[in-house]
């Protein structure tokens, strides 16, 4: 036992008399060449190390920016939809005030009529026989069949059927339907049908009216079946056969069928019964 603490005093005194010794001979200047051959690889293995540290830290530093970045972008996603969901209500909004506008704007020019809005709950199909569109308004409302139906652009139909809280349009571009019109600048008269590719033609236009682009077709009540002076369309163009006694006129209705949401129902009109006097015409006959 004694001998190990002697012999561990005696190593320790020698490795303090080396370390003095270095020291001493450090200062002298005569390790220089030694530390110097040394002190090479130890720096470029600090620096390696010194780099791989830097490295590191970087990568930590670059993983919490992104870490931090991924939040912000969900942030900013969340209220990203956020602001598209109440810029759509708003933009809803908007049309629905442009929509209804209109119809307060035709119903303050329509003096004579009472009217009745009613939402479009379903649109004309278009590989369906009949070209109709449903309304969300029936008896219990006062709608009855025959009242015209309208928009601000101008005439959309009549009602055709009937149930309690709805009612079916037939729409003015059925090949059924027919409306008795005239040309607003000349007056010229004629009917407007319906045709199959859901366009308008007026027939039977006198041969001797002056017919133009651009001139708008309205109703002229002759027949009872719908009020007078309501926009029917606008000609695009005409054409006259030489076998035919009249002109014709392709129409545009000024009405986007497809994308009806509100229309006005007529409800002070009631088309007139014109059977009784057809029937008088040919018993005279």
């Amino acid at each position: 036992m004694r001998s190990w603490r002697s012999n561990r005093a005696i190593f320790l005194g020698v490795c303090l008399a080396a370390a003095v010794g270095l020291i001493a001979t450090s200062r002298a200047g005569i390790l220089s060449p030694a530390e110097s051959l040394i002190q090479t690889p130890l720096n470029a293995a600090a620096g390696v190390f010194n780099r791989f540290s830097l490295s590191i830290s970087r990568g930590l530093s670059e993983m919490s920016e992104i870490e931090s970045l991924r939040q912000r972008n969900a942030d900013l996603e969340e209220a990203l939809a956020q602001f598209q969901s109440e810029l759509v209500e708003l933009r809803e909004l908007a049309s629905d005030y442009q929509r209804l506008a209109d119809l307060l704007q035709y119903r303050s020019t329509a003096l004579n009529q009472d009217t009745l809005a009613a939402d479009v709950i379903l649109l004309a199909d278009p590989n369906s026989l009949l070209r109709t569109i449903v309304i969300n308004r029936g008896a219990r409302d006062g709608v009855a069949v025959g009242m015209p139906v309208v928009t601000r652009q101008g005439l959309v139909g009549r009602v055709m059927a009937v149930t309690a809280n709805a009612a079916r349009v037939l729409l003015i571009t059925d090949p059924s339907s027919a409306v008795s019109g005239r040309l607003q600048t000349t007056r010229a008269q004629g009917s407007v049908v319906g045709q199959l590719g859901g366009t308008l033609r007026m027939t039977f236009i006198p041969l001797d009216a002056d017919v133009r682009e651009g001139d708008l077709v309205i109703t002229s009540g002759l027949g009872g079946n719908f009020p007078p002076d309501i926009v029917i369309g606008q000609v695009t163009s005409r054409r006259q056969f030489s076998f035919q006694g009249f002109q014709e006129a392709e129409v545009r209705s000024l009405n986007n069928f497809d994308t009806l949401e509100i229309v006005l129902v007529i409800t002070n009109f009631q088309p007139v019964d014109m059977a009784a006097f057809q029937q008088e015409a040919q018993n005279g006959r």
